[in-house]
């Protein structure tokens, strides 16, 4: 069995909020389980923000700023921590999520994901860089590991065919595709091409964690952005509702992938 993988820490900015909340929840007397009824969490969530391993939404900071009299010095501090200048905060470190996640549901456009990428298909996407290709293959030990996440590969029919590397990269990269999805934690559908559909808007991840809250990673043509918003996660739902409708169950997409493997790349 392959070891653990290290977690990175915590976000910076994750720590010194739940700090600041643990402090004034205990200057007040309260307990986490109170402030767990009050924001219809679980008392384990409140500990997940206090411990700087879940990101808290402004509806709970609100909510619990009212309640420990803090006069809007929570609220200020989310805030503060908010503004980096992007449209939704980056307060995830991504690799930890994956890490701790019970299950992944993952939809890339044009490309395999990089949790299903083969050494040589990596380094033609990342342009030869070493320390890129070591990182993504990095994240990959999650899929081998004792009680890792169930991961669901959603396959856009255009990877299948698009040339990256030579035809013996993307041969070897589909036959992968291939073995991947016989692993009992592993699903592979290959979501069927019809032109326009919600799921050409971008790439991304959706990680639900024990306690069945649920992160998404999307990426964007500057950088990755990650939200737990409910109003973006209920979006990305309606999302995967239609590609899912456009997939083919995972026998018939292992029958696809070996057809294209020998029309196109043998």
């Amino acid at each position: 069995m392959p070891p653990r993988r290290q977690r990175p820490r915590e976000s910076p900015a994750l720590v010194a909020f739940g700090r600041q909340l643990r402090r004034m929840r205990e200057a007040k007397g309260a307990k986490q389980e109170t402030l767990a009824h009050l924001t219809n969490l679980s008392g384990a969530q409140v500990s997940r923000i206090e411990a700087g391993k879940r990101r808290a939404n402004r509806s709970f900071v609100d909510t619990v700023d009212d309640y420990l009299e803090a006069g809007g010095a929570l609220i200020s501090l989310w805030e503060d921590l908010n503004k980096d200048g992007h449209p939704v905060p980056i307060w995830f470190d991504w690799p930890a999520i994956e890490g701790d996640a019970v299950e992944l549901t993952c939809y890339q456009l044009c490309v395999i994901a990089g949790l299903a990428q083969t050494p040589a298909y990596a380094k033609a996407i990342l342009k030869g860089n070493e320390e890129a290709v070591a990182a993504r293959l990095e994240r990959q030990k999650i899929l081998d590991q004792e009680n890792g996440p169930m991961v669901t590969l959603l396959v856009d029919e255009q990877a299948l065919c698009r040339p990256v590397g030579t035809a013996e990269t993307m041969r070897e990269q589909l036959e992968h595709l291939i073995a991947l999805s016989e692993r009992p934690n592993v699903t592979v559908q290959v979501v069927i091409g019809s032109g326009e559909h919600p799921g050409n808007g971008s790439s991304f991840i959706l990680a639900t964690m024990a306690d069945m809250s649920q992160i998404a990673y999307v990426e964007t043509a500057i950088r990755g952005l990650t939200t737990d918003d409910p109003a973006d996660l209920a979006e990305l739902s309606r999302v995967l509702v239609d590609l899912r409708n456009r997939a083919l169950p995972g026998d018939m997409s292992r029958d696809f992938i070996r057809k294209v493997v020998e029309e196109k790349w043998t």
